[in-house]
């Protein structure tokens, strides 16, 4: 097969990733440089960093990429260049491609969430991985999607699933990134506070009840149990942190000193 190159003048055998880290994303005629860019920095913030160009429309390199990348230089800087889809996943053993509409086809269809999955598996297998992106107007061609083993598919909107090349990579990006990701789908941002335990949170329910009870407000007597009903549910509907328990003390102190200076301690 031809030798590749990069654009610091290596043999782009020389960087081919070793067998089990991140999958290669291999752009199938790319058109514009300033796609290519896009494409790096969507690759960058997924944790992707092997992008192959195949017959690149303009050529490569192209300074335009750089100016799209957002700092992702090194991806570009190491961006392998092939002349066909054959040559460029030559020395994978798994090949997956985005297409739109699988037609006519029998082989293993995957969304891009068990797509990443089925990635960080081979992964862990110390595989080398690849997967194909089509050129920006017309997608993969028969023959590009014969050299895959697993195609991807993305279930958006059917009346309108149109994405450009960088969004596309960025869905798997993504995808890749949070399979491997700690960091818990649903989580309280408290800002180095605890959440307030329930004892906290009826402490001051109490002393807020008392003092709204010696300013007057919850009058008349028949409609109290109402109004206290109502305050606590509001506070309990969510979890209350121990630092905004304590500015709610701090509002309450002030509120009764404000009371008291104006005549009426008790």
């Amino acid at each position: 097969m031809p030798e590749a190159w990069t654009r610091g003048g290596k043999p782009a055998a020389d960087l081919s990733p070793p067998p089990g880290e991140s999958p290669i994303i291999v752009l199938v005629r790319p058109q514009l440089a300033e796609n290519i860019g896009t494409v790096a920095r969507a690759m960058a913030n997924g944790g992707l960093f092997h992008l192959r160009l195949v017959a690149p429309r303009d050529g490569w390199p192209q300074d335009r990429a750089w100016r799209t990348s957002s700092g992702a230089d090194a991806i570009l800087e190491a961006a392998q260049v092939f002349p066909d889809v054959p040559s460029a996943v030559a020395d994978c053993q798994r090949v997956f491609a985005t297409c739109p509409r699988p037609r006519h086809i029998v082989v293993p269809l995957r969304t891009a969430r068990a797509a990443a999955e089925d990635l960080r598996e081979v992964n862990g297998r110390r595989l080398r991985a690849a997967v194909l992106f089509g050129p920006e107007r017309a997608g993969l061609e028969n023959e590009d999607v014969a050299c895959a083993d697993t195609l991807v598919r993305y279930p958006l909107n059917p009346q309108h699933m149109s994405l450009n090349l960088a969004q596309a990579v960025m869905i798997l990006a993504y995808e890749w990134w949070t399979a491997a990701e700690p960091t818990p789908p649903r989580q309280l941002q408290t800002h180095g506070t605890q959440v307030a335990t329930k004892g906290e949170l009826e402490g001051f329910l109490d002393r807020l009840t008392a003092e709204l009870d010696a300013s007057g407000f919850l009058e008349p007597a028949h409609k109290r149990p109402g109004m206290v009903r109502n305050l606590r549910h509001w506070f309990e509907r969510g979890e209350v942190t121990a630092q905004e328990l304590r500015t709610l003390h701090g509002v309450v102190t002030e509120l009764s000193r404000g009371r008291m200076r104006r005549g009426r301690p008790d």
